[in-house]
């Protein structure tokens, strides 16, 4: 078997290169990325790094328009490059967009099995509106097998009755070696690096679009709560943007002391930095598939304080060994989880030690193994 598999998939993430580029060396696979976009410029600011892509890949005309909460994409082609490399087998991030809904009905017109790329857990509050749970569980009912992230999506999807045999394990990664080299880079040149960015000695760090659902306030609200002692000698920064952002400034300016920063959008390079020079990375999200931003963290040496409503929280994070796991929406707890973080040095370094040891499990290498090992067994399962 040739194994020509298709990756059907929204934009040209930066997290997803590494992984595909992976994939693309795997012995038996022959591989094709149909993005149904370059980028969403209305929700993130992402580089789109093309120079860095080793994989085969199109882009599909696409239209796009945000309606409320809801965004439509409308792709012309999909049809024609399915037709174009006649895949053995599509895997589909999402069911969302019209162009899944062509893919899945080319894929049983051709007998060729399409797998569910599924990042949902049971506690994403995205979920909930009837007609859009509908529309997912036909798309499920009509997967030929479904790829998960982590412990959390895979138990979803046994809950929507999903048999586990056809459930495969695909970790979640980013390029662990360049955030890593990257923090190191950073650190041999802290103080430097620390001035250029205009940042504190010691701080706590959210890296994240700033929005209410990432849990901000309560960050904001949890710093507030602890020592002045505290505050004066650790302070806090948002990396990101958001429609949050002007609230939170505005707010923070009353707490004192402390200092409180917000510096932008960060590109992956100044990430690393941010990363590499604080004393944890702190997620409080109220719904997350996954969370990323955990990853690459851990990629450079960091404790993580994370909500156990996050997608990787299952699978990243094992309390009090390389991270502290919170309840979402309430800043007492997390309060009491950045003191204990803040008053040991010794802690800290334990912990971001073993996250590094830990991530190294999730790597696109990992993830690739796993994608071509799936495309093999669909070959076996198709005879």
């Amino acid at each position: 078997m040739s194994g020509r598999l298709v990756i059907l998939t929204e934009i040209i993430s930066p997290y997803r290169i590494p992984l595909f580029n992976s994939l693309a060396k795997q012995e038996g696979i022959d591989l094709h990325v149909v993005f149904l976009s370059e980028t969403d410029p209305g929700l993130r600011q992402w580089k789109v790094y093309k120079e860095e892509i080793r994989f085969s890949y199109e882009v599909l005309p696409s239209w796009r328009r945000r309606v409320g909460r809801f965004h439509l994409l409308l792709n012309g082609g999909v049809a024609r490059a399915l037709n174009a490399k006649a895949p053995e087998a599509i895997l589909c991030g999402g069911y969302n967009y019209l162009a899944s809904w062509q893919a899945l009905l080319w894929a049983r017109s051709h007998n060729v099995p399409l797998l569910l790329w599924s990042e949902s857990n049971a506690q994403d509050q995205r979920r909930g509106y009837n007609a859009v749970e509908f529309l997912k569980q036909g798309f499920l009912q009509r997967c030929s097998g479904y790829v998960v992230p982590g412990r959390s999506a895979r138990e979803y999807l046994l809950l929507k009755k999903i048999s586990a045999d056809q459930i495969f394990i695909a970790p979640n990664a980013v390029d662990n070696d360049l955030f890593a080299s990257l923090a190191g880079e950073a650190r041999q040149r802290a103080a430097i690096r620390r001035g250029e960015l205009n940042l504190p000695d010691r701080y706590f760090l959210f890296a994240g679009r700033l929005v209410r659902e990432k849990g901000v306030f309560e960050l904001l609200s949890a710093y507030a709560k602890l020592e002045a002692s505290i505050r004066e000698r650790v302070g806090l920064v948002f990396v990101g943007e958001g429609e949050c952002r002007r609230r939170l400034e505005a707010e923070a300016g009353s707490i004192t002391p402390g200092r409180i920063c917000f510096p932008g959008f960060a590109s992956r390079a100044v990430l690393a930095s941010y990363y590499a020079l604080a004393e944890a990375l702190i997620l409080p999200t109220y719904t997350d598939t996954w969370g990323l931003v955990v990853n690459e963290a851990m990629a450079c040496g960091l404790p993580v304080i994370v909500s156990d409503v996050a997608g990787c929280t299952a699978d990243l994070v094992r309390k009090a060994w390389n991270g502290l796991i919170v309840p979402p929406k309430e800043p007492l707890p997390l309060a009491a989880a950045m003191r204990t973080m803040a008053e040991s040095a010794e802690l800290r370094a334990t912990m971001g030690a073993n996250s590094a040891q830990l991530i190294c499990e999730y790597s696109p290498e990992r993830w690739s193994r796993s994608i071509a090992s799936m495309v093999a067994g669909m070959d076996v399962a198709h005879e």
